[in-house]
């Protein structure tokens, strides 16, 4: 299996072709890598990955506010080692990532407007203009970068990646997109090159020959003005001629965030092919990433020569032992990353990190599953995700478990939430809950709805209740035994049909995704909403935003906000936009008003036996919820 084949970059040899992708952490507030990051990639390394990339590192914070980890003080040299000793102790090896600044991406301060390569927008806030570096500083960052590769290496530190992608400020310097400079450090490719060129030769100077330089960079942008292929391949010839040792390959930026940082969305792989055209043109080894987690799928992209080593990014959240499970035969317990982009969602409202599929995620040591001291006997109602994680860790803790479930399937309203053609990394996970349900010793019972009266008489030690929500229906004129009227869950898993002319009522997140799945075979899809605009309620990153709403664009869906809908008929949707009264044909009208918890047999229990709620049982709330309360309410036992 290639995957496990031992390879190359530079001098550097490792024992796979995995390398875990790089994702910033939480760190110290000096910036230094705190145990809690150090065990986090310990982990990953232990799980089997042959190379760890960190998170971008700063060589200094002179022109810019501390962005991620910072390279310039005595404990961070510290820590660097001991990582550095960890991820070793389990036959890993490290690659520091390292970056001049984020440009354009960096946040305003006391002191000003960011800097970048030109007078260009500020990402985050576009009515600031960022100051352009002078040439003095261009190349006092030059030299701080070297120093900053001289560091990591005597950290113990086994190569370094230059943070050139992605609309970061080295990247701004490459494209013609922010670069309008009119010196030596602008104008054609070379000009637009040089700022990156001089910082590879500057850590061949502090480092030496053999010390190997990864550089992460985007040869295609894919928005309106951004990098197109062909100068992204004259980019990577350059590289190589410079001397670097491997091409980790990106797509995208932050304009089209979701193309570098993949969402469900995005059918797999993503930038494979990106990363196979620029491996025609040079001889170094070509790195790869975007939605890989599929081991048959990463083995066939090694075969057929696309790429040279595999990246993982938010898979490896997901399950940190991926490659020791691909080497067991065990993919089926793989817990696949379901591209919800919790973890990035964290980071960016300033929470730590973690993973809707894996509550241990950044928790490595927080949160230990123990054999249970006593036997007990507990019963979970409801199979979905909070219920089958319940279910499995009470009875990976040797307690005695029962799981009722009322439907003949498992999954609850994940079958909805991965019933669409492009949702599905949550179907994944459905199936893997499912057969990790099957393989524990858990009585399972299907077609069994629990009953106040049953419940008690099973004299458990412990109920939970995962009882799941249902749809809300809103008090419409006309919902009533309307035969057109159909509810988003029941669309989305295939229960019921649509027509040609569909309306959706509801412009959530439920909503557009019903409205993009009916958008593949109807003719007229069109989403109503009251609000200002449609996904308001969403509690999601913006690149599962900014994806969704490009799905949107590209199946053509109506989209009319600020509307009340007063009337539905047998023939047509009636609402009110701007005092003015409107009727839309429809032969579908499809409800996705929200969620309420199915919650009544909890009131009827309680203060009769010992029982919890988890998940939407609670409120009406994400994946991560129910799964991390399962987890928790399980392992506390």
């Amino acid at each position: 299996m290639k995957l496990l084949e031992k390879g190359n970059i530079g001098k550097m040899e490792l024992r796979n072709r995995v390398f875990m992708a790089p994702m910033g952490t939480a760190t110290e507030p000096d910036g230094s890598f705190s145990d809690r990051s150090i065990r986090y990639y310990e982990e990953r390394a232990k799980g089997g990955t042959a190379l760890i990339i960190t998170g971008a590192n700063q060589v200094t914070t002179k022109y810019e506010a501390k962005a991620c980890n910072v390279l310039d003080t005595h404990r961070s040299f510290e820590q660097l080692n001991f990582l550095a000793r960890r991820i070793h102790n389990h036959g890993a090896k490290l690659c520091l990532q390292i970056t001049p600044g984020l440009g354009r991406m960096q946040l305003p301060t006391r002191e000003g407007a960011p800097y970048s390569c030109s007078e260009v927008d500020a990402f985050w806030f576009p009515e600031i203009t960022c100051k352009p570096y002078s040439i003095e500083q261009i190349q006092d960052i030059v030299q701080k970068m070297g120093e900053g590769a001289a560091k990591a290496k005597a950290a113990g530190v086994d190569a370094i990646e230059l943070h050139a992608y992605g609309g970061y400020l080295m990247d701004q310097f490459q494209s013609t997109l922010w670069n309008k400079r009119t010196d030596e450090y602008g104008g054609d490719l070379q000009g637009r090159m040089r700022f990156t060129l001089e910082i590879i030769a500057e850590v061949k100077k502090t480092c030496g020959e053999n010390f190997p330089i990864l550089v992460k960079y985007t040869p295609y942008h894919g928005v309106e003005g951004g990098r197109e292929l062909p100068e992204g391949i004259e980019i990577s010839k350059m590289l190589e001629a410079a001397g670097v040792a491997a091409l980790h390959i990106d797509v995208g930026c932050y304009e089209a965030w979701y193309k570098a940082i993949n969402t469900v969305y995005e059918e797999a792989p993503t930038q494979i092919d990106i990363a196979n055209e620029v491996r025609k043109h040079v001889t170094i080894p070509v790195m790869s990433q975007g939605k890989l987690g599929n081991p048959g799928l990463a083995e066939k992209c090694l075969q057929e020569g696309k790429t040279d080593f595999i990246g993982l990014g938010h898979q490896s959240l997901a399950d940190p032992n991926w490659v020791n499970k691909v080497k067991r035969h065990e993919t089926y317990d793989i817990v696949p990353c379901i591209g919800c982009n919790e973890c990035l969602y964290a980071g960016f409202t300033g929470k730590i990190i973690h993973c809707a599929v894996n509550p241990l995620c950044f928790n490595e040591d927080y949160y230990p599953v123990t054999k249970a001291t006593e036997k007990k006997r507990v019963l979970v109602i409801g199979a979905g995700p909070g219920g089958m994680e319940a279910a499995i860790t009470a009875a990976e803790r040797g307690l005695e478990v029962e799981l009722w479930e009322k439907t003949n399937q498992l999954g609850g309203t994940l079958l909805a939430a991965g019933g669409p053609r492009f949702k599905k990394g949550v179907a994944n996970y459905v199936q893997y809950l499912a057969g990790k349900t099957y393989r524990s010793n858990i009585k399972l019972k299907l077609m069994k709805e629990a009953t106040m009266e049953e419940v008690m008489a099973g004299n458990f030690d412990k109920v939970i209740l995962a009882t799941g929500s249902r749809a809300s229906i809103p008090p419409i004129k006309g919902i009533e035994d309307n035969a057109k009227v159909v509810m988003a869950n029941d669309i989305l898993t295939d229960k019921k049909k649509y027509g040609d002319k569909v309306v959706v009522i509801g412009g959530g997140l439920v909503g557009c995704e019903a409205a993009a799945h009916c958008a593949e075979k109807a003719e007229k899809v069109t989403v109503i909403e009251m609000l200002d605009d449609i996904l308001v309620t969403a509690d999601h990153c913006l690149n599962n935003d900014q994806s969704l709403r490009q799905l949107l664009k590209d199946n053509e869906i109506s989209i009319i906000s600020k509307a009340k809908v007063t009337n539905l008929t047998d023939a047509a949707v009636e609402y009110v936009l701007e005092g003015e009264q409107y009727t839309l044909e429809a032969d579908t009208i499809v409800i996705a008003a929200g969620y309420v918890s199915n919650d009544e047999l909890f009131d009827q229990l309680n203060g009769k036996v010992d029982i919890d709620k988890i998940g939407d049982a609670v409120q009406p709330d994400k994946i991560l919820t129910a799964v991390h309360q399962g987890f928790h309410l399980a392992r506390s036992l």
